[in-house]
């Protein structure tokens, strides 16, 4: 671990964004896009699973055993890392990327400004879609520090895994992470709501059962902020629906009408002009013209929703870089926004040793004979062990049985 804060440290100071370990090999970093290699600092193939034993939680050895690969995140030397261990030719593997300390703004992230609207609903459903690797964990923390510094509320994420850590501001922030905080998001969705809370993030809409308990949750008039992988919104839509049975579906757009916010698709593309990747958004508002068509099982129709309701602030890709992008003056470097650096928040992370499972108490040792006694103690188990009697070790298995039967000391 010395070895390997030592590394980290090292990445911050030279501004590296990727971390690349495997054994017997030199290490490799990402600097400026740039992959390079630091042929002075090399792993063993013992070294790497040492590195591994000592970052992986139990729950997280286990899933790397019957996966062969496993995601998580940890803070070293105050810096947050978000690391994927995966098996290759070479053995484990580690690719890490380094997390800023400081949360980017929606303005920051080139977003959008309308997206600070989010952060002032009391309640409803927002989705926040797109591919992996597109930002959408990200814009989620910018709206989430968005509430929490202009507002009191109790927001409570359900993240696999946690990668930005927030402080506290004008609002209470509790983080949990899958597997270390909760064995499932069905278990988190289903405490959180007897948790006290305003606004609920969940890390990722997957299993209809996490999809039916987020919607559940919006229903009952709370703020939930979920990400969903689809490429557009009517995408989203049908992802919802169809990961129920046909009899259920109704139910789900009944369900998705009367709580749907926001659904914003995001894409990056490379701006020319700026010489760098700046987001691309598809913004859909539920109004009550999209509320009508997904009641109605019209999906098909919501692109041309997004297309005229401009006045409502939607936008589809096109117009969204024609009226934004294409207008917009100036914009932040990502490189600025995503430089990795100490975390801001020194919260201490503490596991409570009441939840490690306590050890299962030893068997009694058998009481041992002297060596000269030849004959055999039988404990009564109803009677306690001062109740015993002797037993001749010459008599025939019969004597034996009639001799207990006889004494009162056995049951049948």
């Amino acid at each position: 671990m010395k070895k390997f804060s030592g590394v980290i440290a090292a990445a911050v100071r030279e501004g590296v964004s990727d971390i690349h370990i495997t054994g017997a090999h030199p290490v490799v970093f990402r600097k400026n896009g740039q992959i390079q290699q630091d042929r002075s600092i090399k792993w063993t193939h013992a070294e790497v699973d040492a590195l591994v034993r000592k970052l992986l939680t139990p729950r997280q050895m286990q899933i790397l055993r019957k996966e062969w690969s496993v995601d998580l995140a940890v803070t070293i030397q105050h810096v947050r890392l978000r690391l994927n261990v995966f098996s290759a030719t070479r053995g484990l593997s580690l690719a890490i990327r380094l997390l800023p300390g400081v949360i980017p703004t929606i303005q920051r992230l080139n977003l959008h400004p309308s997206l600070q609207q989010i952060a002032e609903l009391r309640s409803g459903l927002v989705l926040i879609c797109g591919a992996t690797g597109t930002g959408k964990s990200t814009t989620i923390a910018a709206i989430i520090d968005e509430i929490n510094r202009n507002r009191a509320a109790h927001i409570v994420t359900l993240e696999d895994p946690i990668e930005y850590r927030f402080t506290s501001k004008q609002s209470f922030v509790e983080q949990r992470e899958l597997g270390t905080h909760m064995p499932s998001f069905e278990k988190g969705l289903i405490d959180v709501l007897r948790e006290d809370p305003d606004v609920i993030v969940v890390g990722e809409l997957r299993e209809p059962e996490v999809i039916r308990l987020t919607l559940n949750a919006a229903e009952s008039g709370h703020l939930v902020i979920a990400s969903l992988h689809a490429t557009n919104a009517e995408d989203a839509l049908y992802r919802m629906f169809n990961s129920f049975p046909l009899e259920a579906q109704e139910e789900i757009r009944f369900q998705v009408a009367s709580t749907l916010a926001w659904i914003v698709v995001q894409q990056l593309i490379f701006h020319e002009r700026q010489g760098f990747r700046v987001p691309l958004l598809s913004i859909l508002r539920g109004n009550n013209t999209v509320r009508g068509m997904i009641r109605e099982n019209k999906l098909p129709q919501i692109e041309s929703a997004i297309q005229t309701g401009k006045a409502d602030g939607m936008f589809s890709m096109e117009r969204y870089l024609k009226d934004y992008l294409s207008t917009k003056d100036s914009f932040y470097p990502p490189a600025e926004n995503f430089k990795p650096s100490e975390e801001m928040s020194r919260e201490v992370i503490y596991h409570s040793p009441l939840l490690e499972a306590e050890p299962e108490p030893a068997a009694p040792k058998p009481k041992k004979l002297p060596a000269e006694d030849k004959s055999v103690i039988f404990l009564h188990p109803d009677e306690g062990a001062d109740k015993h009697f002797m037993i001749d070790e010459k008599a025939t298995v019969d004597e034996l049985i009639a001799q207990i039967r006889d004494s009162g000391k056995f049951k049948e």
